[in-house]
């Protein structure tokens, strides 16, 4: 289902821009490919996708290419309340979706929005650690949510 609507956007996207209703450069189109990867993460206390609840939007993605073949990718994502307890585990989720499903190289840094969160400073060094990543991966029960949260249901 995931390819179809990455497909779905990227034609989409193709046949404004050969219309010329919309002119794209290559880093607008890779930043949609990036949003298609996360915007069916599943929420980890909700059924909703974190596009569903707006915690992340096709505006929140930023591409930058570093050389020919790798591109620099920046997430700012909006938790649902200033406070909300599992902001981590969110920025967690989008960490492992991308590694997994982007068919580019990539450096990847994942932020909270300015002003969204009222640790968002702590937060945004735990998220782009990847020495913590890892160890949080390593936890079995944390591991398992970042799949429920991550997998398609038609996976």
């Amino acid at each position: 289902m995931e390819i179809v609507f990455s497909l779905a956007s990227l034609t989409v996207a193709k046949v404004l821009q050969f219309s010329g209703l919309k002119r794209t450069t290559k880093m607008e189109e890779k930043a949609l490919e990036v949003y298609d990867v996360i915007r069916s993460i599943r929420d980890p206390e909700k059924p909703n996708t974190l596009e569903e609840l707006d915690v992340v939007t096709e505006k929140c993605v930023e591409v930058k290419q570093l050389s020919e073949d790798e591109f620099l990718i920046i997430i700012k994502f909006s938790p649902t309340v200033p406070h909300c307890s599992l902001a981590t585990l969110i920025g967690l989720c989008l960490q492992v979706k991308l590694q997994r499903c982007l068919p580019f190289k990539h450096k990847l840094e994942i932020y909270i929005s300015e002003g969204t969160h009222s640790t968002e400073e702590d937060i945004n060094k735990q998220i782009n650690d990847k020495e913590r990543v890892a160890a949080a991966m390593e936890n079995p029960n944390l591991r398992e949510i970042v799949e429920q949260c991550v997998t398609e249901p038609d996976d």
